[in-house]
């Protein structure tokens, strides 16, 4: 926060690293010098890039109707540095490198909700837009952190959230949308191999599924080049805003506090950090 705020302040334009901030404060006061600059500010939610996830918010926003439910899932696997190490670059280090001063994987809880949980909260508001209130569960065993999560929709449909790091099996993320006209279905792949999710779009109408390839899996380019079309050329913000930024913190906080008071928590009301 305190970097994109010298860079607004400085005339820049900002594309921030997912989450926006850790404290519901803080991306508050971004947002006030979001507004002073005139600049445009984009989070780095890069799945909105992601073409199967795009080809699913074309139906939902244009052919679906109303939503009943969604339900969405993130599992980080115990698997998935073996894999990636297969398809990244060795990488190179500098005798020079430099770590914060406080390791952010202190507190794995709250690193996994920061690191994953904004993915998470991120899609499901992609899809069905804003959340009022959340009503969480967390269960920890065996080194492993799952939490369910009940959420309630200003368009009033039913939500479920699982955020589970680390599950025993492959990579697990993907969500399932019913709609007045037709459904759909996703499977999310590990973002570091730039495969499109695998989405299915049925129109009840039809009858038929349709499944759109997205040969182009390199999600963070497009996020890229899409951040640049609209400092650019003046088109629409498609990727996540400041106040996407907000929503996806507000909605962090409140998983986590509902999870530690047991208790239901509407996200208008939740102060404080993560």
């Amino acid at each position: 926060v305190p970097a994109a705020t010298r860079a607004l302040q400085a005339g820049k334009h900002v594309l921030c690293e997912k989450p926006l901030g850790v404290s519901v404060e803080e991306v508050e006061t971004l947002k006030q010098e979001v507004a002073k600059s005139g600049k445009v500010l984009q989070v780095g939610h890069m799945k909105r890039f992601d073409a199967g996830l795009q080809s699913a918010k074309d139906f939902i926003d244009t052919e679906m109707g109303e939503m009943l439910a969604l339900k969405a899932w993130y599992c980080d696997s115990t698997h998935r540095y073996a894999m990636t190490d297969a398809v990244q670059p060795l990488m190179v280090k500098s005798a020079h490198a430099r770590k914060p001063a406080v390791n952010p994987k202190a507190d794995l809880q709250r690193y996994f909700m920061l690191a994953h949980g904004c993915h998470l909260v991120d899609v499901a508001r992609y899809f069905a837009g804003d959340i009022v209130e959340v009503d969480a569960r967390l269960n920890q065993k065996f080194g492993a952190y799952c939490w369910f999560v009940d959420v309630a929709f200003a368009n009033g449909a039913l939500g479920h959230l699982d955020l589970t790091i680390a599950v025993r099996m492959d990579w697990h993320e993907g969500f399932q949308i019913y709609g007045e006209h037709g459904s759909v279905t996703g499977k999310t792949y590990n973002p570091w191999y730039y495969k499109s999710s695998e989405v299915d779009v049925f129109r009840e109408a039809t009858g038929a599924s349709t499944r759109v390839l997205g040969a182009d899996g390199h999600f963070y380019r497009r996020q890229l080049e899409g951040f640049a079309d609209v400092v650019l050329n003046g088109v629409a913000q498609n990727g996540a805003s400041v106040d996407d930024g907000i929503a996806s913190v507000r909605g962090m906080a409140a998983i986590a506090e509902s999870a530690r008071t047991g208790q239901p928590v509407k996200l208008a009301d939740v102060t404080g950090a993560v």
